[in-house]
């Protein structure tokens, strides 16, 4: 609890504190979510145990559903303003997009392949 707790000041300040970044990550989700393909946005950081644990899991989705969908990273510590614009509270956090770019579900903490698996399948990936 006392983790998340400080977890959470984390996020909320460094979103508070943020200043405005060019280019990173926001143009890349931008054309993801245009691109009429469901959209997977993972929100972690490097130091983060769990979001390095997901990183070989979003890897091999990310070429398993090549062309189906799209999956993206981003890293708040290094993008501290994304955490800000899309409410990220806890690290890592999934957010699913459908093809025309909503939110449909958003999960915190870690997620498994299998997980991820579902979520595409429901949202019609194949």
């Amino acid at each position: 609890m006392k983790k998340i707790l400080l977890m959470l000041f984390f996020v909320t300040f460094s979103a508070t504190f943020a200043c405005a970044e060019t280019g990173g990550s926001e143009p890349i989700i931008r054309k993801a979510l245009a691109s009429g393909k469901p959209t997977l946005v993972d929100f972690g950081a490097g130091f983060c145990i769990p979001c390095k644990k997901m990183k070989p899991i979003l890897d091999s989705v990310r070429t398993e559903y090549s062309g189906r969908a799209n999956v993206i990273f981003v890293d708040i510590k290094e993008e501290r303003d994304m955490a800000g614009t899309y409410r990220i509270m806890v690290m890592p956090t999934q957010v699913f997009f459908d093809a025309k770019g909503k939110e449909v579900k958003r999960h915190m903490g870690f997620m498994d392949k299998p997980e991820i698996i579902t979520e595409f399948k429901a949202l019609g990936v194949k």
